[in-house]
């Protein structure tokens, strides 16, 4: 399945280049502020990091797409929910901390109000790469592998330079143990991007 989203992706990249009238690459990072909503976890955002690269795809000078690649940290904090729901399956402990590191692949519209101020709106599908192994005793996978999430924002360019803020709102269910309890990841995001092409 990640495989076949990846080369969907490679392909509509590679054609809307072809017809782009403007294209660069360049590379961004900054700060996350996450949580994961749920009963099992403690209400309240979370320090992370998102590092990685964009492609800006410009049809005209008001439309374009934006693909990224980014590395991108979650953590959150177990809350009293968990054992409650989980009484007996768990070993994690009120406290926790719990980190879930993804590889987000988005692919937002840019929306050009002027050379100054970009919106960007769009889907993005996660990959976890790791997990927290130990929050069930038994070791078996807490979370599910993909997530889906709605993203919106807006970015400054100053030019080759960006600053940009964005909120991710998950719409999948991230629980992998069962339907108890939903968790769906939140995230806003803080960054600079320098196009380098």
């Amino acid at each position: 399945m990640k495989k076949i989203i990846l080369a969907a992706l490679a392909i509509i990249a590679f054609s809307t280049i072809t017809k782009a009238q403007g294209f660069h690459l360049g590379v961004k990072g900054g700060a996350n502020m996450n949580k994961i909503e749920g009963q099992s976890f403690k209400d309240g955002f979370n320090f992370g990091y998102q590092l990685g690269g964009f492609m800006e795809i410009d049809f005209n000078k008001k439309i374009g797409i934006q693909p990224e690649i980014l590395f991108s940290q979650t953590n959150t904090k177990v809350g009293n929910g968990f054992q409650d729901i989980y009484d007996g399956i768990g070993s994690a402990i009120t406290g926790d901390e719990v980190t879930l590191n993804y590889l987000n692949i988005p692919v937002l519209l840019r929306i050009n109000a002027g050379k100054l101020l970009t919106f960007q709106v769009g889907p993005q599908y996660s990959i976890l790469v790791n997990d927290k192994e130990n929050l069930l005793e038994n070791g078996a996978n807490a979370f599910k592998k993909g997530d889906f999430a709605a993203v919106a924002g807006a970015q400054i360019n100053l030019g080759t330079l960006k600053v940009y803020v964005r909120y991710n709102i998950g719409l999948s269910n991230i629980n992998d143990i069962d339907n108890k309890d939903k968790w769906k990841n939140q995230q806003l995001q803080f960054g600079v991007g320098l196009r380098i092409l």
